[in-house]
């Protein structure tokens, strides 16, 4: 079908931008609309009084080179730093190296408790825990139970909002690979040559100097000069399709100067694919709806604390294992880039998992910055009084949740909106409910300008569908992973009553490069 009023793209993060940029380059006419002020979704970079911070942490790596290609074609080489990466565990005010170096884990731990751990690793041994479909009884067979609590339990349930022994084994298996303490200790003992084939990590990554939202600004100035249309500020309440013709002919849109409709030869939207069920006039049949309103995500808010430079650390971020405290993961965002931070100190991002209108979610943020610098003095991280300033940024529907509901409810959508709408395209984490990764989300969007520009026929549902880890080196064995999984949940369990439910949300897609250790 020839082009008459161009393409619509719902949502201004990095699959949004990345379809918009790409409609141009074929010759194709575009409007992106964005319900936020501005472009990125949980990719961009949030600034307060001259600090900015990275929401969640997005290392710039990929497997996939056009992405690679994309990044270098936005931004010039000298807007990207090589960072060192580097993330450790925190537990009882020792830092533990991740992935869990052996040799380091027994050394932190002092002897004593390491002969405990050893004796309950025997103890696994020789009698497994009969259940070990779920998490807590597959890594503790293969740990012992006093490290599984030590290094997977606290995070894992502060990450997910629930008891571990309510998260499926499957997802353990596929992050955690072969590794048991057994192997950790033959392979840290051994020669590099020798040991077992072990998930390895990327040791450095490229990052924007001034934060991964400087890649979708400088992004989004090209799509307008490039002749696309794009509107912050301004939300998509319903798209319309002709059930005769089995096509979405129009949008409706809200923002500075109103309500208009806009016509639309095809729709990309990166919008949650739940509120774009939703948002279909006439409405989708209720089977459909009901499986969009059985969606859930997890949410997510940052802490933002402004500290002397003495207080700096070398690691990107560090997880919190103590179940005394809320936070999960502090970041230092001074270890991303010297650009984020101001000289003589740097500020660290306390991050917290939530659900949206949690009791987390609704603190004000003067108790929130409160409750994260008695937390960080609690934990020994910086002296009594000398945290300057702090800021709060809240993020809903930062992960897709993984219920055990979740695949039959995606799998009935996207047979319906292919059968009922094909010109509507799903792309990006929240558009697909998918736990992609930045460069999976950007690469959603290239395959379905294909499929429109060119007459392609990608699967792009099939995108970050192998398992192999995302920040994996690839290690010369011909393998090229290019996703990372999730845990599947059981349906329908509210955050239980743990030391820390928490949560976020981009206004559009969002995605992240990083790696979250067993979440």
């Amino acid at each position: 079908m020839s082009e008459q009023h161009g393409t619509v793209v719902i949502g201004a993060g990095p699959a949004g931008l990345t379809a918009a940029y790409e409609l141009l380059r074929h010759g194709r006419s575009v409007q992106i609309f964005e319900a936020d002020e501005v472009v990125g979704g949980i990719s961009r970079t949030v600034e307060r009084d001259g600090w900015r911070f990275d929401i969640g942490g997005h290392r710039f790596f990929t497997k996939v080179p056009r992405v690679e290609a994309f990044w270098h074609e936005i931004l010039p080489d000298e807007d990207f730093l090589t960072r060192p990466r580097m993330s450790r565990i925190f537990y009882r005010g020792a830092l533990f190296n991740y992935p869990l170096s052996a040799m380091n884990a027994l050394r932190n731990l002092g002897l004593p408790e390491a002969a405990r751990c050893l004796g309950s690793y025997a103890r696994a041994r020789l009698r497994p825990p009969r259940d070990q479909s779920h998490f807590e009884g597959w890594v503790s067979a293969r740990f012992g139970w006093r490290l599984y609590s030590i290094f997977f339990k606290t995070y894992t349930e502060k990450v997910w909002g629930m008891p571990a022994d309510r998260l499926r084994a499957d997802w353990a298996a596929q992050r955690i690979k072969n590794l048991s303490l057994a192997t950790a200790i033959r392979n840290a003992l051994l020669p590099r040559g020798r040991r077992t084939d072990v998930t390895s990590l990327i040791e450095e990554f490229q990052y924007p100097k001034y934060g991964p939202g400087m890649m979708w600004e400088r992004c989004a100035e090209q799509v307008r000069k490039r002749g696309g249309q794009l509107s912050t500020g301004t939300w998509v309440t319903a798209v319309h399709r002709d059930p005769k013709r089995r096509r979405a002919i129009s949008v409706t849109v809200d923002g500075a100067g109103g309500q208009r409709t806009e016509p639309a030869d095809h729709v990309i939207s990166s919008m949650p694919i739940s509120e774009l069920v939703t948002a279909l006039r006439p409405p989708a049949p209720p089977e459909v709806l009901a499986c969009a309103a059985d969606l859930r995500y997890r949410d997510f808010l940052t802490v933002a604390l402004v500290v002397p430079a003495e207080f700096s650390f070398p690691d990107n971020w560090i997880y919190v294992h103590d179940p005394g405290v809320r936070v999960g993961r502090i970041q230092n965002f001074g270890s991303w880039s010297p650009y984020l931070v101001k000289d003589g100190r740097t500020c660290l991002g306390l991050e917290y998992f939530v659900f949206e209108d949690d009791d987390m979610w609704r603190t004000p943020d003067a108790d929130l910055v409160a409750l994260a610098t008695a937390e960080l003095e609690r934990l020994g991280l910086v002296r009594p009084g000398v945290v300057e300033a702090g800021y709060v940024v809240r993020m809903p529907k930062a992960y897709p949740v993984y219920d055990e509901s979740y695949q039959h409810n995606v799998d009935v959508i996207r047979a319906w909106l292919a059968e009922a709408v094909p010109n509507v395209h799903p792309v990006g984490r929240n558009g697909m409910h998918r736990y992609n990764n930045q460069d999976h989300s950007m690469l959603t969007a290239m395959l379905t300008v294909e499929n429109i520009a060119t007459g392609g026929t990608h699967d792009v549902w099939s995108v970050n569908v192998e398992q192999d880890y995302h920040e994996q080196s690839s290690g010369g064995d011909g393998r090229h992973g290019t996703g990372r999984d999730a845990p599947v949940l059981p349906s329908r369990i509210v955050a239980a009553p743990i030391t820390t439910p928490e949560g976020v949300r981009p206004a559009g897609d969002g995605g992240r490069s990083a790696q979250v250790p067993l979440a």
